[in-house]
């Protein structure tokens, strides 16, 4: 028997509801900050992303899905969003537009990691990109469309964690200072972090190991060797989450896992079963667009996972389920249940019906069964009066409704229902 792919899940119909819940309040989100969507190829030349990402970052080294195609051409499937979407900026010449430009992008990535809980070798990443802005409120705006995300999904258990990684400029001295400290302690580290310091040091910090964590921990500080202009833009990220009432933490020790980041990096982090995990992150890369492109545009942004969300998504808040099933009774067939169906589709409403040919009483342990909230009746009765025999299945309560107000009753909330008894004339 066949099976999925190490590292791939499987969707299912029963947890679909959570994961479109979540895209509704994302596309709800960027509609608000007027952020337009842009969508991008699954796979790209390797070379693009081995040169944004960064050929020393993890990413490049060790997870990155790269294959020949029949043209020989070498590709990859794309690990994170960002790339592609400069990738697609530049070439299309949207830069040419009024700026700043604002894109948001949904899809999956792939990624050779080690499976665990809310990570997957391919996995769904919402990210929004903001092109050609150096301000500091870019950086704080972004962070706001994050949190917006959260606090409609009603998620408070996390923690914002924020640093200033500095320029490629005030960034040399801090690497010959940190490759210096890696020589002192080489011994004690390990292979990734040795081969690191070597090639690019600040990488170090971004080892999951806990040893070498306590080792950097009396590495040289990187704001040590901040310039002023990086400083003076933190500062103002920083002033400008304090005023919009944004809770943070300054991390030194993060540097996120791409090598593009400039000044402002940030990660959202909370407990995904017992485990403290990142569930999304960015920051400012004012130089990317330039190494792809060639044009100085700053830029900023973040990705967000989604795999990791759900976990953080109370069941509760999902919409209750509306669907309703015609059952037909006696003698009447599907020539008047379908006709009704449809209008009551066209109405916005979630319609099953008795395709599969069931009796009556087959047809009530069916629709509990598959969760409908009413059960609308035709029978002879029904047809001969202009009326339908309507179960609620949520408080057991059964009425007979008038054709004509049979959409508004449907509609109604189960509070609002409460005390009808019979209902004939809304």
């Amino acid at each position: 028997m066949y099976q999925k792919p190490k590292g791939t899940r499987d969707i299912l119909p029963k947890d679909i509801a959570k994961w479109q819940f979540i895209e509704k309040i994302i596309r709800d989100t960027v509609r608000e900050f007027n952020i337009k969507e842009i969508r991008t190829p699954i796979f790209e030349d390797s070379s693009l992303f081995l040169r944004s990402v960064g050929e020393t970052s993890d990413i490049v080294t060790k997870e990155m899905y790269i294959f020949d195609d029949r043209g020989g051409r070498q590709l990859a499937l794309r690990p994170e969003g960002t790339a592609g979407v400069v990738r697609a900026c530049v070439e299309n010449g949207l830069f040419s537009n009024a700026l700043p430009l604002k894109v948001w992008y949904m899809g999956n990535n792939f990624r050779y990691e080690n499976p665990q809980a809310g990570r997957y070798r391919e996995f769904t990443q919402f990210g929004i990109e903001y092109f050609g802005t150096s301000d500091p409120s870019a950086d704080c705006e972004t962070i706001l469309v994050f949190k917006s995300v959260l606090d409609k999904l009603r998620i408070t258990n996390y923690s914002l964690q924020i640093n200033n990684i500095g320029c490629p400029e005030c960034r040399k001295e801090y690497n010959q200072a940190l490759r210096l400290f890696a020589n002192q302690h080489e011994n004690e580290l390990c292979e990734d972090c040795k081969r690191r310091s070597k090639v690019n040091p600040l990488r170090m910090l971004d080892c999951k190991k806990a040893s070498c964590q306590e080792i950097l921990k009396r590495a040289p500080r990187l704001e040590d060797y901040l310039c002023d202009s990086c400083k003076s833009h933190f500062n103002r990220v920083i002033s400008l989450l304090k005023s919009n009432g944004i809770n943070f933490d300054i991390n030194t020790q993060l540097v996120r896992g791409l090598d593009y980041y400039t000044k402002t990096v940030f990660e959202f982090v909370a407990d995904i079963d017992g485990k403290s995990m990142a569930f999304g992150g960015g920051g400012r890369y004012d130089n990317l667009v330039g190494e792809i492109g060639n044009a100085n545009i700053p830029a900023c942004g973040f990705g967000m996972g989604l795999d990791r969300l759900v976990y953080l998504v109370d069941d509760a808040l999902l919409a209750k389920n509306d669907l309703i099933y015609i059952a037909n009774l006696g003698a009447v067939g599907m020539d008047k249940v379908l006709p009704l169906a449809q209008v009551l589709r066209s109405a916005g409403l979630s319609v099953e019906t008795n395709i599969s040919g069931r009796t009556f009483k087959s047809q009530m342990k069916y629709a509990d069964k598959i969760g409908a909230r009413f059960i609308v009746i035709i029978g002879d009765d029904e047809i001969s009066n202009g009326v339908f025999t309507v179960r609620n299945l949520n408080t057991g309560q059964e009425c007979t409704v008038d054709g004509l107000n049979l959409v508004k009753y449907l509609k109604l909330t189960d509070e609002e229902l409460k005390n009808i008894i019979k209902y004939a004339d809304f």
